[in-house]
């Protein structure tokens, strides 16, 4: 063996590069850089798979709780059966202690109510948790202002969130039929809560001018979780709000139209 050369095995020698003929597919891709696009890839999908699973959950009973009361809303001015009870729901006073625009406009919407002899009695149920904060006592002022009688009024003290003013509604003053009384945002939720619960319910919309487009964009925003939170305590959790002693409100037959 010449000085200066290996020895080498012919076994071991790399082969000559073969030329592949044109429009050959490249079996030597470097697929690596594709590979890793796609594991970077795999947690954008998940999260927009869980993002499209929460939306869903989100909105599913919003969208079956609307669908579900259409036959049972009316628009101001539009017929209504007679019932012995408008239920108004209580929604937030003033520092003064006064009500505020949409709660005035609930109370003077169901004293029409009154008014034209298609309720009996008016159930006002808000929130008294509070001894500063008196919702059900600022509706009753409200209400003895606009020339309804005492007698024709019935306060719930403990209706903090709509579905307790139904459940009492039901449970602790005995309500059978009524028509509820609130906006129209808020009426397909409060409808549903009241006839789940057994109440034979029509709902008619409260709303009597126009609202700050800011609070009334969040109050429309807010109800998709609330109506979530009103079906899970409907069918799934149960809920039993304060309930306290029987008080049923007498119920007779709304006057004569006259």
């Amino acid at each position: 063996m010449p000085n200066g050369e290996t020895a080498t095995d012919p076994m071991l020698q790399s082969a000559p590069a073969r030329k592949l003929p044109p429009g050959s597919p490249d079996r030597f891709i470097d697929w690596s850089p594709r590979l890793t696009v796609r594991k970077k890839a795999r947690p954008v999908l998940l999260a927009a798979v869980v993002l499209l699973a929460l939306a869903l959950l989100l909105f599913a009973p919003f969208f079956y709780v609307q669908w579900q009361v259409r036959p049972y809303l009316r628009a101001p001015g539009e017929e209504l059966e007679p019932a012995p009870v408008a239920i108004v729901f209580g929604a937030g006073l003033w520092r003064s202690g006064a009500p505020t625009p949409v709660l005035a406009d609930r109370v003077t919407t169901a004293v029409e109510l009154y008014e034209q002899g298609v309720v009996e009695k008016i159930l006002l149920s808000g929130d008294n948790s509070d001894p500063g904060y008196n919702e059900p006592e600022a509706m009753r002022q409200l209400a003895l202002r606009l020339g309804v009688p005492e007698e024709a009024l019935v306060l719930d003290f403990a209706g903090r969130r709509s579905y307790d003013t139904c459940y009492r509604a039901r449970y602790v003053f005995g309500v059978k039929r009524a028509i509820a009384v609130t906006q129209a945002y808020h009426l397909p939720r409060a409808v549903y809560s009241c006839r789940e619960l057994g109440i034979d319910t029509q709902g008619v919309s409260a709303d009597r001018r126009r609202y700050s487009r800011g609070p009334y964009l969040y109050w429309r925003l807010r109800e998709v979780a609330a109506t979530l939170g009103a079906v899970l305590d409907l069918h799934v959790l149960h809920s039993q709000p304060i309930l306290g002693p029987l008080q049923p409100i007498a119920m007779r037959e709304p006057r004569p139209r006259s």
